[in-house]
């Protein structure tokens, strides 16, 4: 196992977003996935992932982060749902990212908080209704299982407590453990497997165009991020 932790990277910096730059994460494994999670998915959403990550080893850019009221909003009740985790179930200790890639391709994960030696939480900001669902259910919802189950399998940590927080406060917050699921994983890794073979091909059908005389490849400058000129 090759573990490698950026343990001084704060999540949405641009280090943080170099750190990440080409690799399959937890948070955009899903998209691999079918809905239901029992099968590798073959739609546009996997493709234009396999077009991003392709675009993003060749180019060294990934493209700027669309901070939108939700995405805030998602900040803020994350630093709630740590502040009443901590006081209410355990410590927690951050780090940036990390990366492991014994598989034989990386996987990254940006976990949002580790507890003790073998714990981790993910924590996810929910609409009324949605919150309501979850808890209504007793169990995490499977579009996030993507996520913590990769997260798990690059941490090497026994558990994940999933996090639901109630959109803005004022409602319950849900605190489920999660454990590592075998059949998942085994299909996580098919999965990302297939991808960093569809990638691979994607790069050489670039190299390919590049040598094509007819078309046109024309340097340009990367410009800065609107938000960065501001500041």
């Amino acid at each position: 196992m090759t573990l490698k932790i950026y343990a001084d990277l704060d999540q949405g910096t641009d280090e943080w977003f170099a750190a990440r730059c080409g690799i399959l994460t937890a948070s955009t494994i899903g998209a691999l996935l079918t809905p239901t999670c029992t099968g590798i998915a073959k739609n546009k959403v996997s493709e234009r992932l396999v077009n991003e990550i392709a675009a993003q080893r060749i180019n060294k850019i990934c493209d700027p982060n669309v901070q939108a009221y939700a995405f805030q909003r998602g900040h803020e009740d994350e630093i709630e749902a740590k502040i009443l985790y901590a006081q209410k179930v355990a410590p927690i200790s951050e780090i940036g990212f990390m990366t492991d890639d014994h598989w034989g391709f990386t996987l990254g994960y940006s976990p949002d908080g580790l507890v003790g030696e073998d714990g981790l939480i993910e924590c996810k900001s929910r609409l009324s209704g949605f919150q309501m669902d979850t808890i209504c259910s007793q169990a995490v919802p499977i579009e996030f299982m993507p996520q913590i189950q990769t997260g798990m399998m690059v941490s090497g940590r026994k558990w994940l407590d999933f996090i639901s927080f109630p959109a803005m406060g004022g409602g319950k917050m849900l605190v489920k453990r999660t454990y590592p699921d075998a059949a998942m994983r085994d299909l996580l890794i098919r999965a990302a497997t297939d991808f960093e073979e569809k990638v691979r091909q994607r790069i050489e059908e670039y190299k390919e165009a590049e040598q094509n005389p007819d078309l046109r490849l024309i340097d340009t400058v990367r410009r800065a991020d609107p938000e960065e000129i501001m500041l």
